[in-house]
């Protein structure tokens, strides 16, 4: 049976939102609620927090997770590959672990039951190198153009249909899947053969409803406190008192 761990991104620089992963989200930081979902699963032997921030490692560590270092700030800009923190990570921690799960910060309705249910699906398929999570596309890439000057053509190519895709209802087009934040999980030998998070046999994980939701924009922000206030949706419990910066 593969032994696996639960990595954590969490740098303190955001561009769209600040502070987003320690942004407050119903009583506790919004870390938190990935950090218990990790722990409720029972899968992971330990659940690693990698961060920029000393803030950050604190509260990581406050609600049961480990940072056990500082991920080095050329690391943790808005444009560094998630290439580079994950294999700083893995060559950080002192125990080799077969497979991992990437668990973002930004998906607070990914529940321990989507964990497992991952879980067991990358168990059931020992021959691919991953599985991610994806959903279909809302803004469909064959309803998309470039713009060049005063005039655009479409993103994809087009010109072999009778009725091209961008004038046709959504039903008819292809079905296409979008990446979202909900997990990832992985051989770690895959990070070093391919320089890759995925490697080159990435099955999907078909998330569901508000699994994949991810809080990107400050909008996103608003739509989850909507979702909590009417009941639409809920958070992972959390059982102890919000992290305060006194907390030592």
């Amino acid at each position: 049976m593969p032994t696996p761990m639960a990595l954590i991104p969490a740098s303190a620089g955001s561009l769209r939102v600040p502070n987003k992963n320690i942004r407050y989200l119903a009583g506790h930081p919004l870390i938190a609620y990935t950090i218990v979902s990790a722990k409720e699963s029972g899968i992971f032997k330990r659940i690693i927090v990698s961060t920029d921030s000393e803030v950050i490692r604190k509260i990581a560590v406050y609600y049961g997770a480990e940072a056990p270092f500082l991920r080095p700030a050329e690391l943790a800009t808005s444009i560094s590959p998630d290439i580079e923190w994950l294999k700083h990570a893995l060559s950080q921690i002192d125990e080799k672990y077969d497979t991992f799960s990437i668990l973002r910060a930004t998906s607070p309705f990914r529940t321990a039951e989507t964990i497992k249910r991952a879980w067991q699906q990358f168990l059931s398929m020992p021959d691919i190198d991953s599985l991610r999570a994806v959903e279909l596309c809302r803004q469909h890439p064959v309803k998309m153009w470039v713009v060049e000057g005063n005039l655009m053509h479409p993103f994809l190519d087009q010109s072999h249909l009778e009725v091209p895709w961008h004038s046709s209802q959504y039903q008819a087009l292809p079905k296409v899947y979008v990446q979202n934040s909900s997990l990832e999980v992985a051989w770690a030998k895959v990070v070093w053969q391919y320089n890759s998070l995925g490697g080159r046999k990435i099955a999907p994980f078909f998330t569901t409803e508000i699994e994949g939701f991810s809080i990107d924009y400050e909008s996103d922000l608003v739509v989850t406190e909507d979702m909590i206030k009417t009941g639409k949706a809920a958070l992972p419990k959390i059982n102890c008192k919000p992290w305060i910066a006194d907390n030592k």
